[in-house]
């Protein structure tokens, strides 16, 4: 193929279209969109904890967003504002992630993607941030986004996208505690950590916010390319941030 293909992890939902009220693998579309918007094929990954072996014919990974990871990941105790459990989540997408380090894949993690990679890389997460923060300003309310300057470190991939310091959306109670072996690159200004990266590896980066829901082509065309890189493909073209 010309483009870089590009799994994107899915989950389990009860759904409804046309005549059908049934258990469906589920994944926002705007993650489908921003890769082929910037050049790649994106193919849509059900969960499965057997094995990763579909990643031998993949060129990156993207773990998107959504329900808390089950704080058994980390050996905590439930908190009572957590979601409820998604073993099959959590364990095919670790083993996602898992498989794409091992062979040095283009990873990209979208809020419980970086949520993911923190623990992948021997880190913790704050289960309930307003607890920790003194505040609801990552997440307000059930499906409304808040907003919030960001810092970025210097160098880092996050830096070179969106400068040193930008805004960006957020919906999340969830967050990183200790990043374990990744490099926080971004933060907010009450001293989350909303981005981090391994800068040892090829492109392994994870961001708190929702690049997908804000139309931001910059992050992803970024992530494309790296996987175009790693198929080998000549780069496809970045488009404009909106």
């Amino acid at each position: 193929m010309s483009r870089p293909v590009i799994g994107v992890a899915a989950y389990l939902e009860q759904a409804r279209w046309n005549i059908w009220d049934a258990r469906a693998a589920v994944i926002h579309e705007s993650y489908v969109r921003g890769i082929s918007a910037n050049g790649g094929r994106a193919v849509v990954l059900p969960p499965d904890d057997v094995d990763a072996e579909v990643l031998d014919r993949l060129d990156g990974l993207l773990l998107p967003g959504g329900v808390d990871i089950d704080p058994a990941v980390c050996g905590q105790a439930r908190h009572p504002e957590t979601d409820r459990a998604q073993p099959l989540r959590d364990a095919g997408e670790r083993l996602l992630l898992r498989g794409a380090l091992q062979r040095d894949l283009p990873v990209l993690g979208v809020c419980r993607g970086l949520q993911l990679l923190a623990l992948e890389y021997g880190g913790t997460l704050h289960q309930h941030l307003p607890e920790v923060l003194g505040h609801s300003g990552h997440c307000p309310a059930e499906g409304v986004f808040g907003e919030h300057a960001l810092e970025c470190v210097p160098g880092s991939v996050v830096c070179e996208v969106y400068g040193p310091r930008t805004r960006v959306n957020s919906h999340h109670h969830q967050g990183i505690d200790d990043p374990g072996g990744l490099r926080v690159t971004g933060r907010s200004d009450d001293g989350l950590a909303e981005a981090a990266e391994d800068p040892a590896r090829r492109f392994v980066v994870g961001v708190q916010w929702h690049p997908e829901v804000s139309g931001d082509h910059a992050l992803f065309a970024r992530f494309v390319a790296a996987c175009a890189d790693r198929a080998g493909l000549v780069r496809p073209p970045a488009v404009p941030a909106l």
